[in-house]
Parts: C-alpha cells; sequence; structure tokens
C-alpha cells in the first residue's frame, strides 16, 4: 500500500535528507498565457509553492485543466514562466535563455502520456532510446549506444532484441517501459512523468507503475509524477500535491492527504475513487453526493 511504502521510505532517508538542497523549488511560480486578438492572457498556474527534494517522489494531482502539465513542462525548460520563482538544479527559470539551461537538461528524464507520439515511427525502438545517449555526447551513433541501450532495455524488462523492432510493433504496455528506458538512459537526477499510464489497461497500468518504482529505487532520481488519479499517485508518491484550477490546494504525505484531506476539492478527489466493495461503494456515494450539495468548490 502507498501510505505505508511512503512511511517505510520516510523512515529511511539519512539524516540531513530534509536539509539538502531541492532538485525543484517553486515560490509564488505564476504562469500566464498571453491574450490573443485584444482577449485577457490565462493564467495557467497562479502564486503556486512547491519542493522536490533529491530522490524524492512528489505526486501532482489535478484535473484536466489545472496546471499540472504547465508546471511539468515549466520545470522542463518547456515552458516559460512569467512571476514568482522556479529554482531547477540550480538554475532560476524565470527570465532564463535558453542557451544557459541546456546543459541541465541532460539531467532532466521525460516519460509522456502517449509514447507511440514521442517515439519516431521511421526509428526501431533501439535508435529511439540510443536518441538522449547521441544527443549529448555519450555515444557516436545509435550503433555505438546499442550496448548501453541493451542494458537499459533489459532494466524495463524488455529483451534486447526488441531494440530491433519499431514503436508499431510494441504494446501500449512495451512502448511505455521503451519509453522508461530512453528517460533514465541519461541517468537523470529528476525525472518527470505526466500521465505516463492513463493510456493503459488497467492491468497493464499496474505493472509499469511497479517498474516504474523499482528504477526509482535503484537509480534513485526524484520525480515529479503527474497524474489526474489519486489512486496512482498513492502507490507511488512520498507526498502528494493537489492543484485546482492553477492553485495548489493541497500538500502533504500520502497518509496527510488522503487520511484527512482539508480542502473539498481533495475530498471529491478521494470520494470519487472506485471502490470495490457494493455497500461501501454506496456509502462513498451518498459521501460524494452530500460534497456536491455542499457547493464544495
Amino acid at each position: 500500500h502507498g501510505v505505508a511504502r511512503a512511511a517505510e521510505r520516510a523512515a529511511a532517508r539519512p539524516a540531513g535528507w530534509a536539509e539538502q538542497t531541492p532538485v525543484v523549488e517553486a515560490r509564488g511560480l505564476e504562469i500566464e498565457y498571453p491574450g490573443r486578438f485584444g482577449r485577457p492572457g490565462f493564467r495557467a498556474v497562479d502564486g503556486v509553492d512547491l519542493v522536490i527534494r533529491p530522490g524524492e517522489v512528489l505526486g501532482l494531482v489535478g484535473e484536466s485543466g489545472s496546471g499540472k502539465t504547465t508546471i511539468g513542462r515549466a520545470i522542463a525548460g518547456l515552458t516559460k514562466v512569467t512571476g514568482g520563482s522556479l529554482q531547477v538544479l540550480g538554475h532560476e527559470m524565470l527570465g532564463i535563455r535558453e542557451r544557459r539551461f541546456r546543459p541541465a537538461r541532460s539531467r532532466i528524464g521525460f516519460v509522456f502520456q502517449d509514447p507511440a507520439s514521442s517515439f519516431n515511427p521511421l526509428l526501431t525502438i533501439a535508435e529511439c532510446v540510443a536518441e538522449p545517449l547521441v544527443i549529448h555526447d555519450r555515444a557516436v551513433d545509435a550503433r555505438d549506444a546499442r550496448p548501453r541501450v541493451d542494458e537499459l532495455l533489459e532494466a524495463v524488462q524488455l529483451p534486447a532484441s526488441y531494440g530491433d523492432r519499431y514503436p508499431h510493433e510494441l504494446s501500449g504496455g512495451q512502448r511505455q517501459r521503451a519509453s522508461l528506458a530512453r528517460a533514465i538512459a541519461l541517468e537523470p537526477e529528476l525525472l518527470i512523468a505526466d500521465e505516463p499510464t492513463s493510456a493503459l489497461d488497467v492491468s497493464v497500468q499496474a505493472r509499469v507503475l511497479e517498474l516504474f518504482a523499482e528504477l526509482q529505487r535503484e537509480f534513485g532520481f526524484a520525480s515529479l509524477f503527474i497524474s489526474h488519479d489519486l489512486a496512482v499517485v498513492d502507490l507511488l508518491a512520498d507526498r502528494i500535491a493537489v492543484l485546482y484550477r492553477g492553485k495548489l490546494v493541497e500538500e502533504g504525505t500520502p497518509a496527510e492527504v488522503l487520511g484527512s484531506p482539508a480542502d473539498p476539492y481533495t475530498q471529491r478527489l478521494l470520494a470519487s475513487l472506485p471502490v470495490p466493495d457494493p455497500v461501501a461503494q454506496a456509502d462513498r456515494r451518498e459521501q460524494l453526493r452530500r460534497l456536491r450539495e455542499e457547493g464544495g468548490r
């Protein structure tokens, strides 16, 4: 269970861990998209504070349009910060030039929602996984990178022979494993995972999440794990942050957020989680109906 796992990991932290320099630190973070044709701009992220320490998994939860992907993109240097402060691997992202941040990008891995769209269909899986190694001068070309690629495929429980296949020849779960192999190729300090399992069947989802947890233990990277699903985040996160309409409404350990959520939006998220027992399900539905009637948000 996620809460127990987070408690175990917290107990195993070395003394002074909380005082280590964060991998990511946001203070009053604002991200606004400019308006077009005379319309006002849209503030996607509004005054968010959050911290990710070395080796920590922060689960960022919220519905579609809450600003969670925008935060992930800003941390990766793909979306411009327009206010407040965002420190990533020692770089202040407000006003940073692409040229200055580029070297730090090799220390960040990415896993996207749909690996099919993030792989070039004309390249083999081995060539796709080798891309970051070649781009960041760790290998001359895909052939030179192949021994490392085979190791990475093994790490994500794919046979090395799958490197010779093309993305369309793999199942969704296998493609997401290959996507994880590519994300850890440079042994990043930070891995951003944006809804990495939402396009997969539930049974496949569970296996990919377990693999993610194993890789995180083995490689020790910090992670921002973005999801709309509290149950998924509970399995992996050391801490959970809940976003609602661009604002951070709740943040804490899984035990705090899932055990006694303070914010009405988090309470609704929790009440809408599926429950296998029919009696408990009826209670949960009644609780959700009550929360909605109370107006909450």
